[in-house]
């Protein structure tokens, strides 16, 4: 998710600017014509509003074409299906015997494609990322990567095996593809507020949408159904928002936190339908040159928002979000941009170029050590103590279930007056 002043947070991941699609469709052209228009074909694992989008950016690069859809519940493919025949038309040819329903149809659509969009909700992206690879599919998948130690491992283990096997990689990390980001971070490297020692980082604001649980659903299904809320599938804001704004963080600084200290909790959003998630986050992330990132994440309506990066050197500051610098010798410089491309458009271009280029390209490593960082901060803040990044990569707490069907009991399960048990600083145990 991008902080923009045309689009709110909550609804700029599911749709590209009039004007920006506009000049990604030019951008587009152009790319197609230098790499060759050999058709690739495209399986869509995750058929969301996310998983949706994904693929409709996917389809507007010449020569792409969808043949195959999976999701775990049929009515969300059907939603995805629908709205992408009409936006696409031809592009898109899924006919039944290539709609896949259930736990394992990720398997049998990655069989039948050259490209792999995963956007499930997060837990289940490091078994789905595996299977890709192993299938010796390209990959496009949505940040974050993982929901626990365990799950970064495995994807970092299955980005070595994609780079042995020339696999191209994208993560949803779409600000490393967006001109003013590039830009001005480019600029802070070359020492434009000289040596950065501290960064703000935010992801403030008022939350998302809840499915009312229904007398037949299985624990499995009404979790699934409110994935957000269950650290096992989406990892709590902090991983699955924030991700962002530490990814700029760690971009800035060339590398990741060795240790970070925080803390957090449920303040307002206690209702039983929010599941075992907390509403506030706020963590020191320290850098090994002995910088720090100060991150502020919330989820509550009527509070100050903010979806933005900064950064204090020590010869001026950066307002890397909205992209400007003040030198503290007066200077001060802001990108002035133009008709650039949605980076949601690019991060699509970029990656289905490398493909047909045979380029090297891939993103997956730094959104396994982002997602790292993000789930570092909840295990700071769950646990209330200082943790370090060698010990947090290495935890042994496993957060997924033992097996994936519709009556498998997830390891977090409501009381008796179906409320789930939430951490408790000082308490909590999360290495």
């Amino acid at each position: 998710m991008n902080p923009s002043p045309i689009l709110t947070p909550v609804n700029r991941r599911h749709f590209i600017t009039t004007t920006g699609a506009a000049v990604g469709a030019l951008a587009i052209s152009r790319i197609a014509h230098a790499a060759g228009s050999d058709e690739l074909k495209i399986a869509l694992i995750g058929c969301g509003g996310r998983g949706t989008g994904a693929a409709g950016q996917a389809l507007n690069v010449p020569g792409n074409k969808l043949i195959a859809m999976g999701d775990a519940f049929g009515n969300r493919l059907e939603g995805a299906l629908k709205a992408l025949k009409e936006e696409h038309g031809e592009k898109v040819d899924v006919p039944a015997d290539r709609q896949f329903i259930g736990f394992d149809a990720y398997k049998q659509a990655i069989a039948l494609a050259d490209v792999v969009i995963l956007a499930t909700p997060p837990g289940f992206r490091p078994i789905h990322f595996e299977e890709a690879v192993r299938q010796g599919k390209h990959v496009f998948m949505e940040k974050p990567v993982a929901t626990d130690a365990g799950g970064v491992r495995r994807v970092l283990a299955a980005a070595e095996e994609a780079k042995k096997k020339n696999l191209k990689v994208g993560v949803g990390l779409q600000r490393h593809h967006q001109a003013g980001y590039i830009e001005t971070i480019k600029r802070l490297h070359e020492g434009a507020i000289g040596d950065i020692h501290t960064l703000r980082v935010y992801w403030n604001d008022a939350g998302v949408w809840v499915n009312p649980r229904k007398p037949e659903q299985t624990e499995m299904e009404y979790q699934m159904r409110n994935w957000y809320y269950f650290a096992w599938l989406g990892g709590d804001h902090i991983v699955e928002q924030h991700i962002h704004n530490l990814d700029v963080a760690n971009w800035v600084k060339k590398g990741y936190p060795v240790k970070a200290r925080g803390m957090g909790g449920r303040q307002v959003r206690t209702a039983k339908e929010y599941g075992e998630i907390f509403d506030h986050h706020a963590v020191e992330f320290f850098y090994a040159d002995g910088s720090v990132a100060f991150s502020q994440c919330r989820h509550i309506r009527g509070c100050w928002s903010s979806v933005s990066e900064h950064a204090v050197g020590s010869k001026g500051i950066a307002d890397i979000g909205g992209h400007s610098i003040k030198g503290s010798d007066g200077s001060a410089w802001r990108y002035k941009g133009g008709k650039d491309v949605d980076p949601y458009q690019q991060e699509h271009i970029d990656l289905f170029a490398a493909i047909r280029s045979n380029t090297e390209y891939s993103e997956a490593a730094n959104g396994a050590k982002s997602t790292m960082t993000a789930i570092l901060g909840r295990m700071a803040t769950y646990s209330g103590v200082e943790i370090a990044w060698d010990d947090a990569l290495n935890s042994k707490i496993n957060l997924m279930p033992d097996s994936y069907t519709w009556d498998t009991k997830p390891k977090t399960l409501p009381d008796p007056d179906g409320f789930y048990k939430v951490a408790v600083p000082g308490t909590t145990k999360v290495v």
